[in-house]
């Protein structure tokens, strides 16, 4: 019996909704409407696909959108000046400053240059010393969409034994600190960790985030485990042309695992989602209210 396939796409959708009902609420209840400021700089083919898809759904769901898109050769100057003033600016909650950025520009001076309390893509150094030490932050969003989507197949995550394989700021770091704020047991892995395999084998969870294509085979998994892949890689095809496949090797994984996250359509969807709910976040803390029910750590 193969594993269970967790959709990504339809949960990202059912998240999509919640926030949704809960602009309306906003909107009805107290006449404010959650605006989110997507700043791209430069042309890059992938970013530029990014920032339409997030403002196309910002605008679904029915939050005021903004984008800002600014020559490759920016100065610094002109880009800090122009945070500064989506920072001041109370129908803006949310600031995502789309990367990667050109390279004359220091992406950490700009990320924490944003307001820590708009800053929902949870990078900006306060927002990481918050999460990192239990207290209330902006989570940055690739890991709060697989934190939902465990929570939602296991309920409880309470005494798991979790492997989380991949190290970055990004993923890796935030969401080993997102299951230890659940009380898994966590155990943060990588390329160079030793018997990686046996590492991984003793885990009720994994979550592979190390930017390798299909590296994880399915004879380093548990057998009745749940496997998060967040890896997205294009990889040639025989016949030509290419595909995206995982940091896992599905075929493999999904013969042992209890569940499994496909790709595509599995965690990417997510992370838009979780954008989108952060922003809700980000503006009901800064009115002084509820924060929405479910749509954030």
């Amino acid at each position: 019996m193969g594993a269970t396939v967790i959709d990504g796409k339809a949960f990202a959708a059912t998240v999509r909704g919640k926030v949704a009902e809960h602009v309306t609420r906003l909107k009805a209840d107290h006449g404010i409407i959650p605006g989110l400021a997507v700043v791209l700089v430069g042309e890059d083919p992938a970013s530029q696909v990014y920032v339409r898809s997030k403002g196309k759904m910002t605008v679904e769901v029915g939050m005021k959108s903004v984008e800002h898109r600014l020559d490759a050769d920016t100065s610094e100057a002109d880009l800090l000046a122009l945070i500064g003033r989506l920072n001041a600016d109370p129908d803006i909650h949310g600031i995502l400053v789309q990367l990667p950025l050109p390279k004359h520009l220091d992406e950490d001076l700009v990320i924490n240059s944003i307001d820590p309390a708009k800053d929902v893509d949870g990078f900006h150094i306060s927002n990481v010393g918050l999460l990192g030490t239990g207290q209330k932050s902006m989570v940055p969003c690739t890991p709060l969409g697989c934190l939902m989507m465990l929570r939602d197949y296991h309920g409880s995550l309470s005494g798991m034994d979790a492997v989380v394989i991949g190290r970055s700021n990004i993923v890796g770091k935030p969401m080993a600190q997102l299951l230890l704020g659940d009380s898994c047991t966590v155990t943060i892995a990588h390329s160079r960790t030793k018997n990686l395999a046996e590492v991984v084998k003793r885990a009720d969870i994994v979550v592979a985030a190390v930017g390798r294509p299909q590296m994880v085979p399915g004879d380093w998994i548990k057998p009745g485990a749940t496997v998060i892949d967040v890896g997205i890689n294009r990889i040639d095809k025989p016949e030509g042309g290419t595909r995206l496949v995982g940091d896992v090797d599905y075929d493999s994984c999904a013969a042992v695992a209890g569940a499994i996250t496909p790709v595509p359509g599995g965690v990417g969807p997510m992370t838009i989602a979780c954008l989108l709910a952060n922003t809700v976040t980000a503006c009901c803390r800064a009115n002084g209210l509820d924060e929405p029910e479910g749509l954030t750590a």
